[in-house]
């Protein structure tokens, strides 16, 4: 998988720095040699970086800002499992990885943010990037569970109203965990409904990427 498919996502492109989009991706597929949870890196990162650019709109940021702060939201979300294949024990992840992170001089807010998103850490999460990639990790891997049922295989004919429906068919993608895809929603303050279609629309758009 090239490590510049999601290029457009990568802030600080014109002023590349140790920690971009490719240094992340780098780590990421160092310590990972599975397919599916490199995916799932890329999927948690659509949905993240979506949330991120109505965030920066919403803050009024543009140029060198709204690229550094899009780049905290695309590394965050693609480094959140990045030491899962190697250490997928409760008592390692996503400790020992974000213990790399800071050895390797990452920022602190991606540390807080990756602690965070494990319900386990005892890490509260309080900043938006902090709630955004709690709310979209669970999430993406179940959209891309519904769409590798259809017989298509492409997220683009998944609909939202039947994800819905799927959530609640607890044999279907049994790994996934429902609380934390409402309790997710409910701390981002967006209706889970609406936060499934926007993270849903944000994987449809860039499907040829995502292999889905």
């Amino acid at each position: 998988m090239a490590d510049n498919k999601f290029n457009s996502m990568s802030a600080n492109q014109h002023h590349p720095t140790q920690y971009d989009r490719s240094a992340a991706w780098a780590l990421l597929t160092e310590w990972t040699q599975s397919e599916n949870l490199r995916k799932h890196a890329l999927g948690v990162e659509t949905c993240v970086v979506a949330y991120g650019e109505a965030e920066a709109d919403r803050l009024g940021l543009s140029g060198d800002s709204r690229e550094e702060f899009l780049n905290l939201y695309s590394t965050t979300a693609l480094l959140h499992d990045f030491d899962y294949e190697r250490h997928p024990t409760l008592d390692e992840h996503p400790f020992v990885g974000v213990r790399e992170l800071e050895r390797l001089g990452w920022p602190q807010k991606t540390r807080t943010a990756i602690l965070g998103h494990a319900t386990y850490s005892g890490v509260p999460r309080e900043s938006h990037l902090d709630k955004v990639l709690f709310a979209c990790d669970e999430l993406s891997g179940f959209l891309t569970a519904c769409a590798l049922v259809k017989p298509s295989k492409a997220i683009v004919d998944v609909e939202a109203a039947s994800v819905r429906k799927k959530l609640k068919d607890k044999a279907f993608a049994r790994g996934v965990n429902r609380q934390d895809v409402i309790q997710g929603a409910e701390e981002l303050g967006v209706d889970l409904d609406a936060h499934i279609a926007f993270c849903l629309a944000a994987m449809q758009r860039r499907a040829a990427d995502l292999g889905l």
